[in-house]
């Protein structure tokens, strides 16, 4: 399926005077038939929270559809709407909007008797930052190969591996796990 959504003729891509873009209506409905669980999932994964995450769901999407956007094909559409929602959690985060945003972005306060035991997935999971849940998440649960992770977070491609190698370990150290001894490439 091509994903082209906004006419790529210069008068049809302005916007129309009752402030609407044009846009094929069907082809929006399988685009976001397509990417809405994934990119739901995501964004629940990564801000824990089914309300926010339904906000930047539709704030991706509202600011999607009004960007000016080059002809793109499937992947390059998906790994733009990840990269929106990635950038509208940063900014979340940077206004201090969530809980995970306190002095550490991700790290919650544990005391210290509780630290003594070791963690179940899902709580460790939650004490991550929030990057590295963003990385483990791209890679494990969407699938996403290193360079497509790179294009979803804005990231340097070369910085990647190393990013998730340290995202595992710390992982693997909360949960109880021998951290992963190298890295296998994507």
């Amino acid at each position: 399926m091509n994903l082209e959504l906004i006419s790529t003729s210069a008068e049809a891509a302005e916007p129309k005077t009752d402030g609407g873009l044009r846009v094929n209506e069907s082809v929006f409905r399988a685009l976001y038939e397509l990417t809405a669980t994934p990119l739901l999932r995501y964004l629940i994964g990564i801000t824990r929270t089914p309300d926010i995450a339904e906000d930047l769901l539709q704030e991706t999407y509202c600011r999607f559809l009004t960007a000016r956007l080059p002809q793109m094909d499937d992947r390059q559409t998906r790994n733009y709407l990840f990269r929106i929602a990635t950038n509208l959690i940063r900014d979340r985060w940077r206004r201090g909007k969530d809980e995970s945003a306190a002095s550490d972005p991700g790290e919650i306060p544990v005391p210290t008797a509780h630290l003594e035991r070791k963690l179940g997935v899902r709580q460790a999971f939650d004490r991550l930052k929030p990057r590295e849940r963003q990385l483990l998440w791209l890679a494990y649960i969407e699938g996403s190969n290193h360079q497509e992770i790179a294009e979803q977070t804005g990231l340097q491609p070369g910085s990647i591996r190393l990013l998730l190698f340290r995202a595992r370990r710390k992982l693997a150290d909360l949960i109880g796990t021998k951290s992963p001894a190298r890295e296998v490439s994507k």
